[in-house]
């Protein structure tokens, strides 16, 4: 140990002093975090991803089923039912890549009900090195009361 005065003089203060201080350490930090904070970013944008196709389907399920409820026979409430989510959950963008639609019509009658089941495909796959799975389906079921003091057609005529 070698003293100067009243301080002493360590071996990190002579190392510093000779050149090999932290100079260039904010390249190595940089270069070991910049991998983790890349995969934090592509998680926040998959997890991002999914809740907005989850919020997306939800509204498009009730969106559907509130069309379909005000359709005269049960072949309109499944045409009114597959243009609401076509209209509202476009498909083949990443967020969803797939869309199906199921209408339950086997209760078509004034006071029944229809229930329309919205499907929808998030595509993962972009977002490489997370090891997700390539997709993820979500799916939300609606239902809706058909008026009691309306008429319909059960057979599917038009009257």
């Amino acid at each position: 140990m070698i003293y100067r005065g009243s301080r002493r003089v360590g071996r990190w203060d002579r190392a510093r002093r000779a050149g090999f201080g932290e100079d260039g350490s904010a390249a190595v930090e940089l270069t070991l975090l910049a991998p983790v904070v890349i995969l934090l970013l592509l998680l926040i944008v998959a997890v991002g991803r999914q809740i907005q196709t989850r919020m997306q389907v939800d509204d498009a399920a009730a969106t559907a089923a509130r069309a379909a409820s005000t359709a005269r026979s049960p072949a309109q409430a499944q045409a009114a039912a597959r243009a609401a989510v076509t209209a509202g959950l476009p498909g083949g963008t990443p967020s969803c890549r797939a869309v199906t639609v199921t209408v339950d019509a086997s209760d078509f009658r004034p006071g029944g009900v229809v229930r329309v089941t919205v499907a929808c495909t998030v595509d993962l796959a972009d977002l490489t090195g997370l090891r997700l799975p390539a997709s993820r389906t979500l799916a939300s079921t609606s239902t809706a009361v058909i008026d009691r003091y309306r008429g319909v057609d059960a057979t599917g005529d038009t009257p």
